[in-house]
């Protein structure tokens, strides 16, 4: 029973299962009815809630559409709502009417890797003077480690520039170009941090394992880059 009540949950189309009777003896089709739709209420809200700057570019209407569509495809696979959603990208890129649009995936992204380093585990940030105090020859041999709510997004597309332009109505228009982002969790709330290409391949290097030595590039300012991240409490280690 449990499968096919899944099942019917998310399926207008589907009667209530046969075990859910009246007192009278007959089949629950309202108050089935009435829960099921309570569920896909529930879970709009929920993507509502995840995806802010998504529902502010496609307007609140055609977002809730979209988000019944949504979850009759892709339904709960955790009771953790507060990440519900992670396959929206992939749902974006897919959906033929928003296929004008293809930004939209890349800043699904944005906003998922904005809650899970919202809802990370907490970890001690690096005592910046243990890296100062290292020989340089044996930095730059030196890994890091970083925050559980560390991410690292990179796009085709200006994803901060957009989802600025969404959250702070004195930020300036979006322009053209890729762009890459960084996300840390200096505090409560996650920081969102644009990085320029030689920045972003250099962490995506050492969040990949390399040593400093080996991520580092040429037009790289390394300096800048290890005290954004010192200074965001990123880091919580050496390897």
């Amino acid at each position: 029973m449990n499968n096919f009540f899944a099942r019917a949950l998310l399926d207008p189309g589907q009667p209530p299962p046969s075990e859910l009777i009246n007192p009278d003896g007959r089949r629950a089709t309202k108050r089935f009815d009435v829960y099921r739709n309570n569920v896909a209420v529930g879970l709009s809200d929920a993507l509502e809630q995840g995806f802010p700057v998504i529902r502010q570019l496609l307007g609140a209407e055609f977002f809730r559409a979209m988000a019944g569509i949504f979850v009759r495809q892709h339904p709960p696979t955790s009771p953790l709502m507060m990440l519900y959603g992670d396959a929206m990208p992939g749902f974006l890129a897919g959906f033929g009417p928003v296929r004008h649009l293809p930004y939209l995936p890349d800043m699904a992204r944005l906003e998922l890797a904005i809650r899970q380093s919202y809802h990370a585990a907490d970890a001690a940030p690096l005592d910046a003077q243990r890296l100062a105090a290292l020989p340089p020859d044996h930095l730059m041999r030196t890994g890091l480690v970083f925050a559980p709510a560390v991410r690292l997004l990179q796009s085709d597309w200006p994803i901060h520039a957009i989802w600025r332009a969404n959250t702070d109505p004195a930020a300036p228009k979006p322009g053209l170009g890729h762009q890459a982002v960084l996300i840390t969790r200096p505090g409560f709330d996650p920081a969102l941090h644009p990085l320029d290409p030689a920045a972003a391949s250099t962490l995506a290097a050492l969040m990949a394992g390399a040593c400093l030595s080996d991520a580092a590039r040429d037009d790289v300012d390394l300096a800048a880059l290890l005290g954004l991240l010192l200074g965001q409490s990123a880091v919580t280690g050496l390897s």
